[in-house]
């Protein structure tokens, strides 16, 4: 646990999966295996892709999962609890299997991003953790790409700790954007947890504490000459700001041959002023001396100044990255697909609500996604029951998510199974990548998506279709009012 070592998890739950549980166990459902899908039903600000984020957590919430004799005692405090469910509780421990689509992986509505099989009481009790695990890193990493496809190749840093909402989203906030393609954070801590490069300049304080700006940038200079960025926008960024690093470029960095150097702007204009800092700078010889721009930035802005001829070569990401400001809530849904009976046949289950967006997919399911082998890129992704396999030898009809009247047909593609096995009857079986290898594959995975879907306005919506088997399954229980 990131915030307090004392706090059991286990207790970080909805109240009403504590008195399910008791439900299930009063009428015989406690060990009934039972199979959820967590999924989201619409991308952040109108998007064309999510990214996964947040199993590692789960992760390690699952290996701890227990309640405490304070937990039991405060739950007995309640009086409306079981003797018999407490003591069940008292031995809890998750026994199921969990599949999930790795973190990094570009994700779509409406497909499973994590599955659950356990007996209904732990399946059902994992749902909030599950859940605010998945929303909260997938919608700050989908953000964090976002911002760093709008910087077109430029170094992003996230810089919104102060802004975070808690301490876990600030840290864990970190760790998700740079599983989003940002190069490092200003938050130390995630650099002491993660390996997320924890970096930074000067404060606005530091300029006025001294006599003169000239004198502030001298002294910086001098203690951190290998990483001199002076923040010029204190007074008055063209007329004293940047002659005054140059001065001090001059005075301390150019004796020592460090020609490496940087200065910070966190205000103004940013496209006309770092036009005419860049102007400054090289002119006066620095011309590796880097540009770095801070102040409530996002996707758009960045897109904006840069076409204006903005001429930046880092952008620092605050309070609209660590808190997705546009869009501040992901949506994932936790949902019952199946039950297990004793026999082993798993019974599909669907939602139905007259919102058709909150109809669910039945069943035990595969994920699939499928790759054209001429051009690597992901064509389409598949949802089948368990039981069916793909055989990407063969063509393949789908049909087009936004009219199931239009067909697509695909050929000479190669099909992934998205979601791997985590736990299998409560152990772990995935050996977890480091943060370094999440984010290359995340960068990687992104690259697959063709330019139309990662548009950031109007993006082409990609194909996400159910196999035949799976659509007459779901049909059906439509009919039959799911029953």
């Amino acid at each position: 646990m990131v915030v307090n070592d004392k706090l059991n998890l286990t207790m970080l739950c909805d109240f009403y999966e504590l008195t399910m549980g008791a439900g299930y166990f009063a009428n015989g459902y406690a060990d009934r295996i039972t199979y959820f899908d967590l999924f989201f039903r619409r991308c952040p600000d109108g998007g064309g892709f999510a990214i996964a984020a947040g199993l590692e957590q789960i992760v390690q919430y699952i290996q701890e999962l227990h309640f405490d004799p304070e937990d039991i005692g405060y739950l007995r405090s309640r009086n409306c609890f079981s003797e018999e469910f407490l003591k069940y509780l008292a031995d809890f421990r998750f026994t199921g299997d969990i599949w999930a689509v790795p973190e990094g992986t570009p994700i779509f509505p409406r497909e499973p991003i994590i599955t659950v099989r356990a007996p209904a009481i732990q399946a059902q009790l994992v749902e909030t953790y599950l859940l605010l695990c998945v929303n909260h890193q997938s919608l700050i990493a989908t953000k964090a790409n976002r911002v760093v496809r709008a910087a077109e190749g430029r170094t992003v840093l996230e810089f919104g700790s102060r802004r975070a909402q808690g301490a876990d989203a600030a840290i864990l906030g970190a760790r998700a954007a740079y599983i989003g393609g940002c190069n490092g954070t200003a938050c130390t801590i995630s650099d002491q947890l993660f390996g997320v490069h924890a970096g930074g300049t000067m404060a606005h304080a530091w300029v006025q504490m001294f006599d003169s700006e000239y004198e502030a940038f001298v002294a910086y200079a001098k203690m951190f000459p290998n990483n001199a960025v002076l923040l010029v926008d204190t007074y008055n960024t063209l007329k004293s700001g940047v002659p005054n690093a140059i001065r001090a470029f001059n005075e301390v960095l150019k004796p020592l041959g460090i020609q490496k150097c940087g200065i910070r702007l966190d205000s103004g204009d940013l496209a006309y002023l770092t036009r005419e800092a860049r102007k400054m700078l090289d002119d006066a010889g620095w011309t590796q001396c880097q540009i770095s721009v801070s102040n409530s930035l996002d996707e758009y802005i960045i897109r904006d100044i840069l076409r204006q001829g903005a001429q930046i070569d880092m952008f620092g990401v605050g309070e609209r990255l660590i808190t997705a400001k546009s869009e501040p809530v992901f949506g994932g849904v936790y949902k019952l697909a199946a039950i297990e009976e004793p026999d082993g046949t798993v019974v599909p289950k669907i939602k139905i609500s007259e919102n058709v967006e909150k109809i669910t997919n039945p069943h035990f399911k595969k994920l699939y996604r499928f790759y054209a082998k001429d051009t690597g890129k992901a064509i389409a992704d598949y949802l089948t029951v368990y039981d069916e396999t793909v055989d990407d030898s063969k063509d393949l009809t789908i049909f087009d998510p936004e009219a199931t009247w239009k067909t697509k047909r695909i050929h000479n593609f190669t099909a992934k199974e998205l979601q791997v096995p985590i736990f299998q009857g409560g152990k772990l079986v995935y050996k977890l990548p480091s943060l370094e290898e999440i984010r290359t594959y995340c960068l990687s995975q992104v690259d697959t998506l063709w330019d139309e879907v990662k548009r950031f306005d109007n993006p082409q919506t990609y194909y996400v279709d159910l196999s035949q088997k799976l659509w007459d399954i779901k049909y059906d229980l439509l009919k039959s009012n799911g029953k």
